[in-house]
C-alpha cells in the first residue's frame, strides 16, 4: 500500500512540475506584450536613459539610425501634477555630439509632440518586465512606426532583449538594431548650458 501511495505521489509531482514548466515557458500574447502603461508619471523618468535598441519600418530612417554610435535621453525635473515636461535628446556619431531640447505634453501613458511638419507625433510607453527600462512605441502619420528600448544600463539581459524582440514582432517591425554598449554617451549638459540646435534632421522619427 505504501508503494502505491509513493507511486501516486511521484506521478502527481511529475505532472505538476511539467505543468509549471509549460506555464512558465508559454509566450505572452501580443495584447499583453503591447499593453500601455496605465498612467505615466513624468517625475519617475527624471535622469538619463541610454538607448539600448530600436527598430522602425522606414528604411531611410533605419539606415540613419544604424549610423549613430550612441544615444540617450535626459528628463529634467518635473512636477508630479504637471501635464508638460521636457527632455534633452543626445546623439553621438564619431566625435560629434548633437543635443536637442524637446518639449512635450503628457496624456495618460502618451507623450504628445509639437511637430514642425504638422504630423501627429506621439510616444506611447508600454509595459516591460525590465525593472530599469522604458519601452516606447513611436507613432507618426504616413504609416511610419518605430520602437525604442531605453535603460539606466547600457545593455540588458538576454531575457529582457527576447521580450523586446517579441514586442517588435507584435508591432510587425524588423529585428532590433542593438547599440554598442562600449561606445561613449555624450556628456550631460549642465543647467547653464543651453541645448545646442540640431542640424541635418531629415525626419521626425530620427529624434529618438
Amino acid at each position: 500500500m505504501t508503494s502505491v501511495y509513493r507511486d501516486m505521489f511521484t506521478l502527481c509531482a511529475t505532472v505538476l512540475l511539467s505543468f509549471m514548466s509549460v506555464s512558465h515557458s508559454a509566450p505572452l500574447s501580443c495584447e499583453d506584450l503591447l499593453r500601455p502603461l496605465d498612467q505615466l508619471e513624468p517625475h519617475h523618468l527624471e535622469g538619463r536613459w541610454a538607448l539600448v535598441a530600436g527598430s522602425m519600418n522606414h528604411s531611410p530612417s533605419l539606415e540613419v539610425f544604424k549610423s549613430r554610435d550612441s544615444a540617450a535621453i535626459h528628463f529634467s525635473n518635473s512636477s508630479a501634477n504637471s501635464t508638460a515636461t521636457s527632455y534633452t535628446r543626445t546623439i553621438r556619431s564619431g566625435s560629434t555630439c548633437q543635443y536637442r531640447l524637446i518639449n512635450i505634453s503628457v496624456e495618460g501613458s502618451t507623450f504628445i509632440f509639437e511637430s514642425r511638419n504638422h504630423f501627429n507625433l506621439s510616444w506611447t510607453f508600454l509595459h516591460t518586465s525590465c525593472p530599469d527600462c522604458i519601452m516606447i512605441r513611436w507613432n507618426v502619420e504616413l504609416e511610419r512606426q518605430s520602437s525604442y528600448l531605453f535603460s539606466r544600463r547600457r545593455e540588458v539581459g538576454p531575457e529582457e532583449m527576447e521580450e523586446y524582440k517579441a514586442q517588435l514582432e507584435c508591432l510587425k517591425l524588423p529585428p532590433p538594431v542593438v547599440m554598442d554598449p562600449t561606445k561613449e554617451l555624450c556628456p550631460e549638459q549642465t543647467p547653464s548650458e543651453p541645448a545646442a540646435a540640431q542640424t541635418g534632421e531629415k525626419t521626425d522619427e530620427q529624434k529618438a
